[in-house]
């Protein structure tokens, strides 16, 4: 936690400002808070700004859309029967195709899918074990860089268990579990049932792309 000057504590928009900029980059708080008169013009406008900047962070859930008022759980307990159809639809060869608009091929995102559940497991069990956590976002991109290493079933075998093993967690937690707190960097501070419904909403979210190269 930052310990604020004397001079911070007389000064309530430079407060405000290291405030909104905790946790972000050290340049970006240093040109806020070092950069800029206490008093002018120019740092309140700054702050302003930075609210701006903030509340266009990334939302808690952006997958929301996609769930439509359905039970996260009842789409968690689906996702890999779904992906097992679809599978045995697409031909083998078209499974490492890409569509023109899309960036992985079907095998990608399955395996992208099982990467997740991997750190949705973690995530999870971070949130019930500790109080309010932060967690470790990750670069999709780099690891998809891997995924040629990876077969269809393998990913689908991945994804299967973990799933499996989440669900088990999920539906024996109690209504405080479900309200504990963690925050995501990059999207803020959220549940852990705001994690559940992530799963959920980013499941559907990529079933509707295999679908689409099933057509």
């Amino acid at each position: 936690m930052d310990v604020l000057s004397d001079a911070q504590e007389k000064n309530p928009i430079r407060i405000g400002a290291g405030l909104l900029f905790n946790g972000f980059p050290d340049r970006l708080r240093a040109g806020v808070i070092l950069g800029v008169p206490d008093n002018s013009s120019a740092c309140t406008s700054l702050v302003l700004l930075a609210v701006g900047w903030h509340s266009m962070r990334m939302e808690l859930n952006p997958y929301a859309k996609f769930l439509t008022g359905r039970s996260p759980l009842d789409i968690l307990g689906t996702t890999h029967t779904e992906l097992a159809k679809l599978a045995h639809r697409i031909p083998p060869e078209q499974l490492v195709m890409r569509t023109p608009a899309g960036k992985w091929n079907a095998r990608e995102i399955v395996a992208h899918l099982a990467d997740c559940e991997l750190v949705f497991s973690f995530r999870l069990r971070q949130t019930l074990a500790e109080d309010h956590p932060t967690l470790q976002p990750f670069d999709q991109d780099r690891w998809a860089s891997r995924y040629a290493n990876y077969t269809m079933q393998a990913a689908l075998s991945l994804f299967a268990n973990t799933r499996n093993w989440n669900l088990s967690l999920i539906k024996g937690t109690s209504e405080a579990d479900r309200k504990r707190e963690v925050t995501h960097p990059e999207r803020g501070t959220m549940t852990f049932w705001t994690i559940v419904e992530t799963m959920a909403g980013h499941d559907l979210n990529h079933l509707r792309q295999i679908e689409r190269m099933a057509i």
